[in-house]
């Protein structure tokens, strides 16, 4: 059920070194080719929230304020007022990385299924650190487009499969 969302990059890195966030960053695909300078640069600006069992995170139809990242906990991604569930994500997946390039409202909504803790990556931060070191913007912003690209390739791909099924359904019907 949760392909469509699934962080389908993620590596199951379990060994703790002295930063645990630096370690999470590095399997991030945004992150994951910046050095232990740039991380911890990246670092810096990022703000860390717990949210309690049930906490909504966002709601389909706000605006996208920036990326989240799954330090321990879950959270479930919804659409359609919470009637279908898109996907389950835990520790070390990501979302909502499009609302760093655009203010579109959200597709869908995130809501903890258990105490959470995530670090949010929010636009303001990514244009201000852009503006003060464009070299560094610049390595997030193409692994930003480049993970967005994967995501939309994998969604194309599993749009044929369903399709293609729906359409070999209906062949076996008449």
């Amino acid at each position: 059920m949760g392909k469509l969302w699934e962080n389908f990059f993620k590596l199951r890195c379990k060994q703790k070194d002295e930063d645990e966030i630096e370690n999470i960053l590095s399997h991030i695909p945004v992150f994951q080719d910046l050095s232990r300078r740039e991380l911890r640069t990246v670092k810096r600006i990022l703000h860390q929230r717990e949210y309690r069992n049930n906490e909504v995170i966002f709601n389909e139809g706000d605006i996208g304020l920036g990326m989240y990242i799954i330090e321990k906990g879950n959270i479930r991604i919804t659409c359609r007022q919470d009637t279908h569930l898109l996907a389950e994500l835990n520790e070390g997946d990501f979302f909502g990385e499009l609302a760093l390039l655009d203010d579109s409202p959200r597709s869908a909504s995130a809501v903890a299924q258990a105490p959470t803790g995530m670090l949010c990556f929010f636009k303001p931060a990514l244009l201000d650190l852009i503006e003060r070191s464009p070299v560094l913007g610049s390595k997030i912003l193409f692994k930003l487009a480049w993970t967005i690209g994967e995501r939309l390739k994998s969604t194309n791909e599993q749009i044929k499969e369903l399709r293609c099924g729906i359409q070999q359904d209906q062949k076996k019907e008449q």
